[in-house]
């Protein structure tokens, strides 16, 4: 081989050789760029599916826009009333205890939990039962007194229950307990001179223990005890008049039965 042959071969492999020495770097950089690109694909393959879900759950929750049907419970009962004071000793007093409310049942917000806002829906999943009364109902009392004379004294008026809260424990047999703000008028005549006649108007706190028993899927049966306080007003005295404990009527004590009718209402959400 002569000296230009020579050097003509050295300078073709001098020129092959960096092909040569790319082709690993070409394999690595190929095999970066699929991996990029295949974590890439699985990212926008999330974000679809994410986007996907939302959208379904959007759809899910316009499907359930549209009337529902809540059952209504309706309770109704004769109410026996002890006024701690002067008129105690005159005996009990009679009247009717009623309440109004939706019952909505583990079931129905399961079935409808579109429909609750989504910071709330937690707490709706562990949720076993909601009692709703409007505020509207408020107009309509809990307690009438219809006590006519049997004695000396006789009471007629209402109690209104403004606002309350309460919680409930069991399924079935269900027992609660409740606390309410109230506002009550009652009429009290007595032929007793020292008691005379008192026009009670008054603010007051209650708070009420019910055992209900169902006997029906709609037709139960509750009774129980709630004790209402308020601040003194002196038997015989003015309405905005402050008395004496022992001289005036601060405490009713009620002891109740209850009738209760379930019916169906259809409302549009």
């Amino acid at each position: 081989m002569t000296v230009s042959k020579a050097l003509l071969l050295a300078l073709a492999l001098a020129v092959a050789t960096p092909t040569w020495a790319a082709g690993p770097t070409t394999v690595a950089a190929r095999g970066a760029a699929k991996k990029k690109a295949k974590k890439k694909a699985k990212k926008k393959a999330k974000k679809k599916a994410r986007k996907k879900a939302r959208k379904k759950a959007r759809k899910k929750a316009k499907r359930q826009k549209g009337p529902i049907t809540v059952p209504v419970d309706l309770g109704i009962g004769p109410a026996v009333n002890f006024l701690t004071g002067p008129v105690q000793d005159d005996g009990l007093h009679y009247g009717l205890k009623s309440s109004l409310a939706a019952v909505i049942s583990r079931e129905l917000i399961q079935q409808n939990l579109g429909r609750v806002p989504k910071d709330y829906r937690e707490m709706a999943k562990k949720t076993h039962e909601v009692r709703y009364r409007p505020g509207v109902l408020a107009v309509i009392p809990d307690t009438l007194y219809l006590s006519p004379k049997l004695e000396r004294t006789q009471m007629y008026g209402a109690n209104w229950g403004l606002i309350g809260l309460g919680t409930g424990f069991g399924e079935g047999l269900r027992f609660s307990l409740g606390a309410r703000l109230n506002l009550m008028y009652a009429y009290i005549g007595s032929d007793d001179d020292a008691l005379g006649t008192t026009h009670f108007l008054r603010p007051g706190l209650s708070l009420e223990a019910e055992v209900e028993i169902p006997l029906a899927e709609s037709f139960l049966v509750s009774f129980g005890w709630c004790s209402y306080f308020y601040p003194p007003q002196e038997v015989g005295g003015p309405i905005f008049g402050w008395g004496d404990l022992d001289e005036s009527i601060w405490h009713i004590g009620q002891a109740f039965l209850k009738l209760h009718f379930r019916f169906p209402y259809t409302v549009t959400l």
